[in-house]
């Protein structure tokens, strides 16, 4: 049997990953995470996760591993992990009353296959009020968080509404990599 490696030090991730109840070991890829705003920002963040699973497979070529990574953007504009509380501030006003995308990309990684895909999930936000996003941001919940907000945490009283994977939100379309999974002989059912 693979075993499976996960390549992301998100707890989100090693969260929503053991939801499939199948073993992995988490080894996190040590990648300089740039991307090329002048090219499609669906193909930069799937090249995203393909060097980070390719990081670690290199020393571990007889398992499956998984790299993953997620981007929030509007207007053509990635809204990061907020640098200061100002920051945050300013990504939840251009998110309020609006529709943004969310892109988690994912990598699976053997010595016979390679499968990368994207997940892409549109997000509608409710009108926020000064007070509304003073308040979050003050909780510390968004300093940490793509977008500056967690839709599994207090950022989910802004939203009104999701078309696509809500796991592809918090960090990883669970449902997709379960089914991709099957197909690398993983002993995941």
């Amino acid at each position: 049997m693979n075993k499976i490696i996960l390549a992301s030090q998100s707890p989100r991730r090693k969260e929503l990953l053991s939801m499939l109840e199948i073993p992995f070991d988490i080894i996190v890829a040590d990648i300089n995470e740039q991307i090329d705003y002048n090219n499609d920002l669906v193909e930069e963040i799937k090249k995203l996760s393909y060097q980070k699973a390719e990081a670690v497979f290199k020393d571990h070529q007889d398992n499956i591993v998984i790299g993953s990574d997620t981007i929030v953007y509007i207007d053509n504009e990635v809204l990061g992990k907020p640098k200061t509380i100002e920051n945050a501030k300013e990504m939840l006003h251009k998110l309020s009353n609006r529709t943004h995308q969310v892109v988690t990309a994912v990598t699976i990684m053997s010595k016979d296959k390679v499968d990368t895909f994207a997940s892409i999930t549109d997000v509608t936000f409710y009108e926020l009020s000064d007070e509304e996003i003073n308040r979050y941001v003050d909780s510390t919940e968004p300093l940490d968080k793509a977008g500056a907000y967690a839709i599994q945490g207090k950022g989910s009283e802004f939203v009104k509404s999701i078309n696509g994977d809500y796991y592809t939100v918090v960090g990883l379309p669970i449902a997709e990599l379960f089914h991709r999974l099957k197909k690398f002989n993983a002993d995941i059912v």
